[in-house]
């Protein structure tokens, strides 16, 4: 987005002010890069899943997601071990998948512990956690 954002200066100081120099494919490309790059505020809680809610809630709020998706796979795992999950709720196997610039330059082991850490106690609750965390660059 920045380079679009300097191509953008550089059309309009060269086209002057009133955006002369400014193409509908630059137009295009602009607003497709908005909408990937829209940080995702606020998700629909659900009810009788706690440990849901506050994953959800920690990620969105700390990290600021362009996207994010959490699915609780907690009922293909029911009887085996760690299935029992969370006492109130049972809910034990998460699939993530996230994009967020704070992943920018990261290792994937250095993003799945900067999620591991921003989920603290919640996270020792979980049997498996299985993690997509990209930055905006790679989407």
């Amino acid at each position: 987005m920045l380079a679009v954002m300097k191509k953008k200066a550089l059309d309009a100081a060269e086209g002057g002010a009133d955006g002369v120099g400014v193409d509908a494919d630059d137009e295009e490309e602009t607003k497709e890069e908005e909408e990937q790059s829209a940080i995702v505020t606020s998700f629909e809680e659900i009810d009788g899943k706690p440990m849901y809610n506050s994953i959800m809630t920690t990620l969105i709020t700390i990290l600021k997601p362009t996207s994010i998706t959490l699915t609780d796979n907690s009922s293909q795992h029911a009887g085996h071990a760690g299935s029992k999950g969370w006492e109130e709720s049972g809910e034990s196997h998460f699939a993530l998948e996230i994009v967020a610039e704070a992943f920018e330059g990261l290792s994937l082991v250095k993003r799945h512990q900067l999620i591991y850490m921003l989920l603290g106690e919640t996270m020792q609750k979980i049997h498996a956690l299985e993690i997509k965390a990209k930055s905006p660059a790679e989407v």
